[in-house]
């Protein structure tokens, strides 16, 4: 009986060691992480409308699809990848940083510059003092012409 019982826990023992531990199932991703995914992709059957908010049943189908791909493991950069090579890169909120896409993040802030250096030289110009009358009168050279003298003794002669 003592040899039956030793025989029993050493085959339970054995067979404990080859059970794998079974893990529960993980837990479908939530309402707000799909749509912090698709707040970052547009509808491309709707123009301008984000993925998130779009209430067409493509969109829904799509979202669906976000859902399964979260499920699986996929990060938020493989899925909106995944979108842009299935639609094309205009479902991504953000245009890639490639080629002449740059131009979006580079005039922006090139142009408010140049704005500021407009508004800067307007600011200086006028904070410098206008000139009187008697400055003007002194930079004008005098007439070397006859007519002109005659012109401006005329003028004089009028006031």
């Amino acid at each position: 009986m003592k040899r039956n019982l030793w025989i029993f826990l050493a085959v339970s023992l054995i067979a404990l060691g080859w059970v794998s531990r079974v893990s529960a199932q993980k837990p479908l991703p939530s309402d707000d992480e799909v749509n912090a995914v698709a707040r970052q992709l547009f509808c491309p059957v709707c123009e301008n409308t984000p993925l998130d908010v779009c209430p067409t049943q493509a969109c829904a189908q799509w979202r669906e699809l976000i859902r399964t791909k979260l499920s699986e493991g996929w990060t938020a950069d493989q899925i909106k990848q995944y979108f842009a090579t299935q639609y094309g890169a205009r479902v991504l909120s953000e245009p890639p940083r490639q080629g002449l896409n740059w131009l979006v993040y580079i005039i922006p802030p090139l142009m408010m510059l140049i704005g500021v250096y407009i508004l800067y030289r307007a600011y200086l110009s006028m904070r410098k003092p206008v000139g009187t009358d008697a400055d003007i009168e002194e930079t004008i050279p005098p007439a070397a012409d006859g007519y002109l003298l005659k012109v401006e003794e005329e003028l004089k002669k009028r006031r």
